[in-house]
């Protein structure tokens, strides 16, 4: 059995299994439905929204789970549109699912850009670290250059 977290005075009559955000989240981007994922990890809806709200992690990572949810329907959407549905295949609205992308291209369109923020961001960090690199290499063979020139005119005044 599942290890209980427990309830704060804002959980009131709930008994949240310790990996709830977990359930939580991964349900949330299977069906893009708030209400579902917190039904299925067994938090009320507003509990939810409200530790969104105070917490930045969780936040994070409901928006990246959404992103997937959309992604999913997105594709869903198109396979159905470009192929059709076979005989026995589940019911699927096209249109609402058409207008829920739309309604939420804004939120998309978000987080896909905090997301290339980030890796703009370690791109950058990855470039500043390699020139460094090239620097450091750069400096040790003028060293070893400066430290072999006296050699060399040694060598010369022999000759």
């Amino acid at each position: 059995m599942a290890k209980r977290v427990k309830p704060r005075k804002d959980q009131k009559h709930q008994n949240l299994a310790q990996n709830w955000k977990f359930v939580f989240l991964e349900e949330l981007a299977e069906t893009s439905n708030v209400t579902k994922a917190a039904t299925k990890c067994g938090a009320m809806t507003s509990y939810v929204y409200k530790h969104r709200r105070e917490d930045p992690e969780f936040r994070r990572k409901w928006g990246a789970a959404l992103l997937e949810g959309y992604e999913h329907l997105e594709m869903e959407t198109l396979e159905r549109l470009r192929f059709g549905t076979s005989a026995g295949d589940t019911k699927f609205d096209i249109p609402n699912a058409l207008r829920l992308l739309a309604a939420h291209k804004e939120s998309v369109a978000r987080e896909k850009a905090r997301r290339g923020k980030r890796d703009r961001v370690t791109v950058l960090a990855s470039l500043n670290a390699k020139l460094d690199k090239m620097r450091e290499r750069r400096a040790a063979a003028e060293r070893l250059l400066a430290e072999d020139a006296p050699r060399r005119e040694i060598a010369n005044d022999r000759d």
